[in-house]
């Protein structure tokens, strides 16, 4: 879409109008002169396109190539630390090299068609000039034996530069269509994604606000299969009863469902067959904004954001107080070590909190559900990377 919209509509514009600009003068100059040139053009034009063209597919190729390891390389950086404490540089190294070998091929190519191509352009271009000059030259000598001055030497160049620049500049024209036939796919697909009525929109309005929430929930006769994996079943017939004030644990092998069922306690997802309630009420008829600020969430990986941990805690209602952020951490056992830190509750945690061992993030994300005093806490696996005391 970029491509389509951007500075290739000036371009195309640009490159269109030299071409008729340069056609219109040329006929005023001399239009019998302007019709002679004119029969070279069509090759000029092609010859130009398809340059253009070749040069833009293998560029194209060549940054994928390139891409590739780009991404490996990005990959190994990331993970620095695992791939040298497993001696695998040499290894990395040459998985790069490996990936590096398509963009070199990609590039020789690109060089030698783009050699080939311009060479057969230019020669193109050079005999429409030659045979542009030779009648030229002609003309201007018979109007001058018949004494009219119809045809000059300044005539012969106006339409011998109008209209061969004009027709390479018509063929550099041709491979920006093509661009805008592809932007035009692409913002079918945008716009299409951007127009859809979402299942479960969190912005929607509808949907009732229970003004004195209990916190009993029932899960009853679910059954459930990700979109994305419709031919493994996760829930088969879970039904569970949890009281208000309760504290459940849900135990069970990895993949059998537990996560599932707080995401669809979240309505991330709807279940195609049973319901969960809340006081009674199917979670379907509540307002999803108001479902969600009534839940406190820790997740199996907890994520942080590339703010303060002040900030991040705050994630957590937006209201909240310097005295209400440490009281939520003190909850969650972090006061003392963010404290300790040279900038305090002002220090940055990097991206997705790479400054922080996974305790402290942990720590982090539980004063950050915490501090919303949620009605129910949701704990996926949240003390994992905690000590004991913790």
């Amino acid at each position: 879409m970029k491509e389509g919209i951007g500075e290739k509509v000036a371009m195309f514009v640009f490159l269109i109008m030299t071409f008729v600009a340069g056609v219109i003068f040329s006929f005023i100059y001399g239009w019998l002169l302007t019709l002679i040139v004119l029969s070279c053009c069509p090759f000029i034009i092609v010859s130009t396109a398809l340059v253009a063209k070749i040069q833009g597919t293998f560029t194209e190729k060549e940054l994928k190539a390139y891409s590739n390891a780009g991404a490996v390389a990005e990959e190994v950086f990331s993970g620095i630390r695992t791939v040298l404490a497993f001696s695998g540089e040499r290894i990395e190294t040459e998985r790069f090299s490996k990936l590096l070998v398509p963009a070199e091929k990609m590039g020789r190519k690109k060089g030698f068609y783009s050699g080939v191509g311009s060479g057969v352009m230019w020669f193109i271009i050079y005999i429409a000039y030659a045979i542009a000059i030779w009648v030229g030259i002609k003309l201007i000598l018979k109007y001058r034996y018949m004494d009219e001055k119809l045809y000059t030497a300044g005539s012969l160049v106006i339409v011998l530069f109008s209209i061969i620049m004009g027709a390479q500049n018509l063929g550099f024209s041709l491979p920006h269509v093509e661009a805008f036939a592809t932007a035009k796919a692409a913002a079918q697909n945008v716009f299409a994604t951007i127009d859809r009525k979402s299942a479960i929109d969190p912005l929607n309005e509808s949907g009732e606000k229970l003004e004195n929430m209990i916190g009993n929930i029932s899960f009853e006769n679910l059954h459930f299969r990700y979109p994305a994996r419709s031919d493994v079943q996760v829930l088969k017939g879970f039904s569970l009863q949890v009281r208000a004030g309760q504290t459940v644990a849900l135990v069970g092998p990895s993949g059998c469902g537990k996560s599932t069922t707080l995401q669809l306690l979240q309505r991330f997802y709807d279940a195609p067959s049973g319901c969960v309630r809340l006081d009674g009420r199917d979670l379907r008829e509540l307002n999803v904004g108001w479902l969600r600020s009534q839940i406190g969430v820790v997740g199996q990986e907890p994520v942080l954001f590339a703010a303060t941990i002040r900030e991040n805690i705050r994630q957590g209602k937006l209201s909240a107080t310097q005295e209400e952020i440490e009281k939520a951490a003190r909850m969650a056992n972090c006061h003392e070590f963010i404290v300790k830190l040279p900038s305090g509750y002002d220090t940055m945690v990097g991206e997705r909190g790479a400054q922080m061992s996974g305790g402290q993030k942990q720590r982090i994300a539980i004063a950050r559900a915490l501090i919303r005093n949620p009605k129910i806490l949701l704990l996926d696996e949240a003390t994992s990377a905690l000590d004991p005391t913790s």
